[in-house]
Parts: structure tokens; sequence; C-alpha cells
């Protein structure tokens, strides 16, 4: 008589699939801390570059885990702590290293207030995230943390660019998008949320056309697309606000009008 085989595992199927997105979450980190490293060396290009790659992987991580059926809650957290190192301890060091360090004290609180708003932001964003599923998960409330880290380096890379024309004053323009973005993060403003974003079957190739032109571009001239999109990112949040509002008042005309369908049923 055959003895039943014993599956010898190391770990379970469970938290095999756990590894994956935990390991991209935490090479995240480690990119977001050496851009600090980089701007030590006064290598602000490799900073910004650095930034970009890790709000990469933080797109990436939580994607594939979701795929996989890999989330867990010690991935959330982990999330979220990547999160305040990479695009508000990580961005914050390095204006200050270029700009900020010129405003002496002030500059420096600036670079505490950001970054006890991307941490504040990332708490709601916890909560909020346990709620359930609405036509609201199409938009984040106030800027998400990601898109805060890069908004603050927009300076640099319009600096780094070359598309900066005219004579700017950065020591004006640098402490005005650190009190903007900070602002941003810890509101109410809705923004958009391309996490659940359908796309047509049709518009698919056109989809991956853009995306490959897009990072061709982006190869050849770096940091004119990356300032571009920045700014593309900020004429879409008050696009997004009234997209937002007019969804809101769709949705609740509707509520209404059942409510009143569901009274006439009733009489």
């Amino acid at each position: 008589m055959e003895q039943p085989k014993n599956n010898f595992k190391i770990v379970s199927d469970k938290k095999a699939r756990m590894i994956l997105p935990n390991a991209l979450t935490l090479i995240g980190v480690c990119i977001g801390l050496s851009s600090i490293k980089f701007a030590l060396d006064s290598k602000f290009e490799l900073s910004v570059i650095a930034i970009i790659f890790a709000a990469l992987f933080d797109a990436l991580d939580g994607r594939v885990a979701r795929l996989i059926k890999g989330t867990s809650k010690v991935g959330k957290e982990l999330d979220s702590l990547t999160d305040v190192i990479s695009f508000g301890v990580a961005p914050a060091f390095i204006m200050y290293f270029w700009n900020l360090n010129n405003l002496g004290k002030f500059g420096w609180l600036l670079c505490l207030i950001y970054v006890v708003c991307v941490a504040l932001r990332l708490a709601r964003f916890n909560i909020n995230s346990n709620m359930e599923p609405s036509w609201r998960d199409n938009f984040f409330e106030g800027v998400p943390s990601p898109a805060g880290g890069i908004l603050v380096l927009m300076p640099l890379m319009f600096s780094l660019s070359g598309l900066n024309i005219f004579n700017v004053n950065y020591n004006i323009i640098v402490p005005t998008f650190f009190i903007i973005t900070s602002f941003l993060l810890i509101s109410k403003l809705p923004t958009y949320s391309l996490k659940k974003i359908i796309i047509p079957r049709t518009m698919t190739i056109f989809l991956l056309f853009g995306i490959v032109l897009f990072f061709g571009l982006l190869l050849f001239y770096t940091f004119k697309i990356l300032a571009l999109s920045g700014l593309v990112y900020l004429i879409l949040i008050p696009i997004s606000f009234f997209h937002y509002k007019k969804i809101k008042k769709q949705n609740i005309a509707d509520a209404s009008k059942d409510e009143n369908e569901d009274l006439e049923d009733i009489l």
C-alpha cells in the first residue's frame, strides 16, 4: 500500500503570495532613501529619477498584491510607512538641500509641515479605505502622497528641464509649492483616482500606444516631460472637483427618484 506523499513547504501558499508585493514595497523604501543620498551628493537629477521609480513601485505593489491575492494588513501598514519615507521625508530633504536651506529655519519649518501633512493624509486614507465601495472610490480626498511628493519637486524639475525661460525666484516659488501641496494633501478636495478607471476594449490599442509614446519621450526628454506632466496634473485638480460635484449631484437626484418611485409603489 502506497504511503501518501507529504508536500514539504517552507511557507504556506498565502504567505508566499504576500512576499512579492511586500518585497516591491521594501524596494521602494530603498529607492526613496537612496534619493536622499543622491541629494547629499548634489546629484539632484538622480534624486528626482529615484522618486519617480519609487512612485512606480508604489503603484505596482498594490496591484500585484490584488492580482495574486496577496493582500495583508502588514502590507497595508508597510505601504503607508513607505509612502511617508519616499514621498514625505525624501522630497523634503531633496528640496531642503537644493533650495530651502537658503531660507534658514523657515525652510526647515516648511519641510516639517509638509512631512506632517503627508503622515496625516496617509492616516486618513487608511481609515477611509475600510469603508464600503462606492462611486466615490474613483476619487481621492485630497492629493495622494505620491503625487504630493512629485508636486513639491516640480520647481527642481523645471530647473533641470531648461523650460524656465523667465528669471524665476525659486526662494519664493519653492516655499509656495510646499505650502500649496501641504494644504492639498490634508484637504478634502476630490482628485482623480486612476485605480478603477475602466478602459473600453476598443481603446486598448490607443492606450498602449500612448503609454509607449509617453515613456519614449520620457527617455529622451526626461525632465521636460516630468515638468509638463506635473502641470497637467495641477490642471486636472479643478477639473476633478467639478466632475465630482456633477456626479454627486446626479447620484443624489437618482437616489431621490428611486425613493419617490418606492413611495408610489407603496401608495
